[in-house]
């Protein structure tokens, strides 16, 4: 391997020999007022490479196994059918692997420490990156204290409200994510990894437990098969729509605002990777993974639900109705339906379970969206300051103060201020993969200009550019259509107020930007492929060094080492 992996011809290989320390960048002007060049490797800014292979694997595995699986399916399949929600979930699960993809070729390159805003104002455009960064950062910081909320309406599956209040459980949850955040990644990451493991453990379980329901396993010993595909049938149609044909493709359109929601938080693992060890073949796993875990993990799960309850089942319909906890969820209602008993309780455990995993890591990226901004210039330089632990601390204290949004939504109504929340989310989401997506089209631009190999990389994202633009239409065409039906069944001025106020924060924040502080579109001639990459080339080179030294040393023996390289070694 050695350095020909990330040389280039002629006209690139004198910038390789260009050392970050030696780099002179234009400083860019801040708003406010800082100098932007390379802000993140500075003393007292730095982040610490704590997360070991196996905590970036994990997370991938593990980032976006959350509420959306276990609870969003269930208004899925009462909305679609068992067709309608299989064909919703593949889709968008390819749309959401080739948005993996770009982003893991992107940072394979260079790892940024400044996250999407990042790669977007380095390869795109600055104010790109400050509307990218500003979007990430409203999801989180909306998401974050959601999850709370869902938190305290799972404990309520236990314990009514009338005897403790919501608001416990959430300032129980608070203090617990904070502290986790607060002693550095290191500590972040090894509780991850056993959440992710519980969460991955779960999904699994369950995907085998709805095939023994399926075929007949279950204590009613009914073997349902594809009994439900026929009737009541492979697709729901849409009530408010006459003509069948148009109804059906309509049910089907309207749950992928469902599927998004569920595969969010996928692509949080690329924030982690400027706290990686060897990012680069870190990165090239947790990226290879993608497509395995949401081809296991998504389309087996909703096919497997959808063969083991009917979508016009009076549980479902009641399920869909319910608050976030086991009462919610449609594995409950396939597992009532087979009538074994206590498993309601273990998945209400299971839902907690995803949740507190999901509002430590939703935190954590709150954080480091706080602290890449002010890396990138675009918020005051102190939220870039780490402690000895190398946490952004004011950024973390940032982030923090908004999960206390969480008590004003605890009363009667936080059911319904979910849902909405979920609007917002998914728009923001939505948002984050168009300027992922659009920013890696530059990338491979500059790359191609510059004289670069891309297949010379350690990861090279495959079927481009069409994937990419495969995946970029349907982002697009989902965030304009996700809320269609709010015009026919009647206007709720809420539900369109947050399933598009995304937009306008987005197209306001990119062009304002844009205006006050006159940024231009990088050419690609001149994007900036050097910086960092001196750091990450001399790390690679070191590992491979250390991983041909191993192999030496073993001597072709299969001890217990070769066993750990060709089974687990694979994951992680």
């Amino acid at each position: 391997m050695g350095n020909e992996m990330y040389s280039s011809p002629s006209g690139a290989k004198s910038l390789i020999s260009v050392h970050t320390q030696d780099y002179a960048l234009e400083m860019q002007k801040s708003p406010f007022g800082a100098g932007t060049n390379a802000i993140a490797l500075e003393d007292g800014h730095k982040l610490k490479k704590d997360l070991k292979p196996r905590h970036i694997t994990m997370i991938a595995i593990g980032g976006a196994l959350g509420t959306g699986l276990l609870i969003g399916t269930s208004s899925a399949l009462a909305g679609a059918g068992p067709g309608g929600v299989l064909i919703s979930y593949s889709l968008v699960g390819l749309v959401v692997y080739f948005v993996m993809c770009a982003l893991g070729e992107m940072a394979s390159f260079i790892p940024l420490p400044e996250g999407f805003a990042g790669y977007a104002k380095r390869y795109c455009d600055e104010a790109l990156g400050f509307a990218v960064g500003i979007s990430y950062l409203c999801k989180y910081l909306i998401v974050t204290p959601n999850q709370m909320v869902a938190g305290s309406l799972v404990m309520q599956y236990w314990v009514s409200p009338e005897r403790v209040n919501p608001g416990v459980w959430i300032a129980i949850l608070l203090v617990v994510v904070v502290i986790i955040n607060y002693f550095g990644v290191k500590f972040f990451g090894e509780f991850e990894f056993w959440l992710s493991s519980l969460k991955i453990l779960t999904v699994l379980g369950l995907i085998i437990l709805l095939l023994c329901i399926m075929l007949g396993g279950s204590p009613t010993h009914d073997r349902i098969g594809f009994r439900f595909w026929h009737h009541p049938g492979a697709f729901a149609a849409h009530a408010h729509i006459e003509n069948q044909a148009t109804a059906k493709f309509a049910g089907f359109w309207s749950v992928m605002v469902t599927a998004v929601f569920a595969y969010l938080g996928t692509e949080l693992v690329g924030i982690t990777f400027g706290e990686a060890r060897n990012p680069r073949y870190t990165i090239k796993k947790a990226i290879r993974l993608t497509f395995y875990r949401i081809l296991v993990f998504y389309v087996c799960s909703v096919f497997l639900l959808g063969c083991c309850v009917a979508y016009n089942d009076p549980k479902l319909l009641a399920a869909k109705k319910a608050s976030t906890s086991a009462t919610a969820s449609p594995f409950v209602v396939a597992i009532n339906n087979a009538d074994i008993r206590g498993l309601p309780h273990l998945i209400n455990a299971c839902v907690l379970i995803f949740i507190f995993s999901a509002t430590n890591s939703d935190l954590y990226i709150a954080t480091r969206n706080v602290y890449a901004l002010a890396a990138n210039g675009m918020f005051p330089r102190f939220f870039s300051r780490t402690n000895k632990n190398g946490v952004p601390i004011y950024a973390l204290m940032f982030a923090s103060a908004f999960c206390l949004l969480a008590f004003m939504v605890c009363s009667s109504s936080s059911s319904k201020v979910f849902n909405y929340f979920v609007n917002v989310v998914s728009i923001f989401g939505l948002l984050t993969w168009i300027s992922i997506l659009v920013t890696y089209l530059y990338f491979t631009r500059a790359v191609k200009a510059q004289g670069y190999d891309r297949k010379k990389f350690v990861y090279y994202a495959p079927l481009q550019p069409y994937g990419t633009w495969f995946a970029l239409f349907f982002c697009c065409l989902i965030a304009i259509t996700k809320s269609f039906d709010v015009f026919i069944a009647g206007f709720d001025y809420k539900t369109f107020i947050t399933s598009y106020i995304g937009i306008p924060v987005f197209l306001i924040s990119l062009f304002g930007y844009k205006i006050i502080m006159r940024t231009k579109t990088v050419k690609p001639e001149e994007a900036d492929l050097v910086t960092y990459k001196d750091v990450i080339d001399a790390e690679t080179e070191e590992y491979e060094l250390l991983e041909e030294k191993k192999v030496a040393a073993r001597n072709g023996k299969k001890d217990l080492g070769w066993l750990y390289d060709h089974s687990v070694g694979y994951l992680f």
